[in-house]
């Protein structure tokens, strides 16, 4: 599984995430989790959210890689462990920086957050 937000960093943690399942012939999960607390029109969110995962599924299946992509709605920090339960994921390959800004998702506190609670290995790429 492979959280996106479409940043520099979470984009090389896809790369990365593809190529391992490239390898080991694995289904890949990317994830785009659009922030609860965030104040911009929903519509907007959404359609950068399945933007950012339409990107990375483009991606995936041209390395010959299944993937499933997963929107939700809800907290970056705090729902990345319902998540790896929900989605099955066996490993979880995150950036350890996201974007800043106006929509600011934090993936370095998602990163440290997933690290602490996952029960699965976690890979952090910078």
């Amino acid at each position: 599984m492979v959280p996106t937000d479409g940043s520099k960093c979470s984009l090389k943690a896809e790369d990365i995430a593809i190529s391992i399942a490239k390898n080991f012939k694995a289904k890949l999960v990317v994830v785009h989790v659009i922030d609860e607390k965030l104040i911009y029109p929903f519509e907007v969110l959404e359609e950068e959210g399945n933007t950012i995962l339409d990107e990375a599924a483009r991606k995936g299946k041209d390395e010959g890689v299944d993937v499933e992509q997963v929107l939700i709605v809800g907290s970056p920090a705090h729902d990345m462990e319902k998540i790896v339960e929900k989605t099955g994921a066996d490993l979880v390959v995150i950036g350890t920086h996201g974007k800043t800004g106006i929509r600011k998702i934090l993936m370095g506190s998602v990163a440290e957050s997933t690290v602490k609670t996952v029960k699965v290995p976690v890979l952090l790429v910078k």
